[in-house]
C-alpha cells in the first residue's frame, strides 16, 4: 500500500504545485487503511495542515531538482507526513474522551482570595471544563471527569477543607461504604468515656456516579489496609454479616453480562489505596448490592477484606442541607467524624 501511495506521489511530483496541491486534497485519505482511526476533527485538520505544508515544500524542491532527486524528495515528505499525522493521532486516542457529571462541594470561602487560590489549584486537573463558586453559599459547582477524590484532594491542598454534596443527575449516584465485617469485630459496644479509644471498623468509601446510560466512575478509596494488592468485586448480595461468605457469589448481572471483577486496588505502606476508573454498570442495578475488598493472596479465611452495601446517595443539587436532622451535627461536624473514622 505505502509503496503504490510513493508511485503516485513521484509521478505527481513531475507536475505543476497546484496539480501537486490537488493531488493532495483528493487522495491524503488513503493513507487510512493502515493508521489508527482519528476521533478529532480538529487534529485530522492541523495533521492535513501539516502534510499540505510539506509537499508544497517538496514541490518547490520538485522543479529545482533532477528526477532522481525528486524521487528521493517524495519518499521523505511521504514519511515525514505520515509521521507527524500518526503522532496526532496517536496522541488522540490516548486523551480518552468520557462523559462529564456536575458535582457540588461545600467549601469554606471568605472572599475572593478563596477563590484564587482555588481555581488555580483546580486548573492543574485533567478534564475540568467549568466551574463556578457562590461565596454566601460556601459551595463550589464543577463539571468534569475527574474523580471527585482528586478534586476533594486538591482543595484540600490549598489548606480548605471540601465536602462532596451531590454528583451526577438525580438517581445515577451511589456510594458504599467499606468496613470490616461484623462478625470479625467485637460484638459489645464500649462505654461512652471510651469511645475516643475505639478502633472504627470503617475502612474507606467507594463512590459511583453514572456517566451514560452504560458507563459509571467508580472512585474507591481505603485508608486503613495493609500494604498489599486487593481485588474489588460486585457481590450478590448485600449481607455483610460475615463478609464475602454471607455476601455471595461475584455478581455479573442478571443474564451475566456484567463484569462483576471491578479491578485489582494497590495498597500502600501508610495504608491507603485509591482506584479509580470506569465500570461497565448502571447505579441502579448495584444499589442493594455488596461490594467486597480483599487480598489478591491469603484470603480464603476472610481475614483483611473490607465490605459494604451500595446504598444512594444525592444526585447534584439534591443535598441542601446544613445541619443533620438526624443527628443535629453539621456538616463541617459530620466530616470531622468521618475523617475518625477513616472513612475518608
Amino acid at each position: 500500500m505505502v509503496s503504490k501511495e510513493l508511485t503516485r506521489l513521484d509521478e505527481a511530483s513531475r507536475a505543476s504545485a497546484s496539480e501537486q496541491l490537488r493531488f493532495l486534497i483528493k487522495h491524503h485519505l488513503r493513507y487510512q487503511p493502515f493508521l489508527p482511526p482519528c476521533r478529532s476533527a480538529p487534529s485530522r485538520f492541523f495533521a492535513t495542515i501539516r502534510i499540505t505544508i510539506i509537499f508544497c515544500l517538496h514541490s518547490t524542491m520538485s522543479l529545482l531538482s533532477r528526477r532522481a532527486t525528486t524521487i528521493s524528495i517524495s519518499a521523505l515528505s511521504a514519511f515525514a507526513g505520515l509521521t507527524l499525522y500518526t503522532q496526532t493521532v496517536h496522541k488522540n486516542r490516548q486523551q480518552k474522551m468520557l462523559p462529564s457529571y456536575e458535582a457540588t462541594f461545600s467549601v469554606p470561602l471568605k472572599c475572593e482570595s478563596c477563590v484564587s487560590d482555588i481555581k488555580s489549584a483546580l486548573s492543574k486537573i485533567d478534564g475540568i471544563t467549568l466551574t463556578s463558586f457562590s461565596i454566601p453559599n460556601s459551595l463550589i459547582s464543577i463539571t468534569s471527569t475527574a474523580a471527585p477524590s482528586a478534586i476533594i484532594s486538591t482543595i484540600q491542598s490549598t489548606g480548605r477543607d471540601a465536602i462532596l454534596r451531590g454528583s451526577g443527575a438525580p438517581n445515577s449516584a451511589a456510594v458504599c461504604i467499606l468496613e470490616v465485617p461484623p462478625s470479625q469485630t467485637s460484638t459489645s459496644h464500649p462505654p461512652k468515656s471510651q469511645t475516643s479509644n475505639y478502633e472504627s471498623p470503617v475502612r474507606g468509601l467507594a463512590r459511583l456516579i453514572q456517566l451514560s446510560p452504560k458507563l459509571t466512575l467508580m472512585d474507591l478509596t481505603v485508608t486503613a489496609l495493609p500494604k498489599g494488592r486487593y481485588s474489588i468485586s460486585v457481590r450478590r448480595t448485600g449481607d455483610i454479616s460475615h463478609g464475602a461468605k454471607s455476601l455471595g457469589d461475584v455478581y455479573s448481572g442478571e443474564d451475566g453480562e456484567r463484569e462483576g471483577e471491578l479491578g485489582v486496588l494497590e495498597v500502600d505502606e501508610t495504608g491507603r489505596g485509591n482506584l479509580v476508573g470506569e465500570v461497565a454498570w448502571r447505579v441502579w442495578e448495584l444499589v442493594g448490592r455488596g461490594m467486597c475488598v480483599r487480598p489478591v493472596e491469603g484470603a480464603e479465611d476472610g481475614r483483611g477484606e473490607v465490605v459494604g452495601v451500595v446504598a444512594r446517595s444525592a444526585g447534584v443539587w439534591e443535598n441542601e442541607k446544613v445541619v443533620c436532622g438526624c443527628s443535629g451535627k453539621t456538616v463541617w461536624e459530620e466530616r470531622e467524624e468521618m475523617v475518625g473514622k477513616r472513612m475518608v
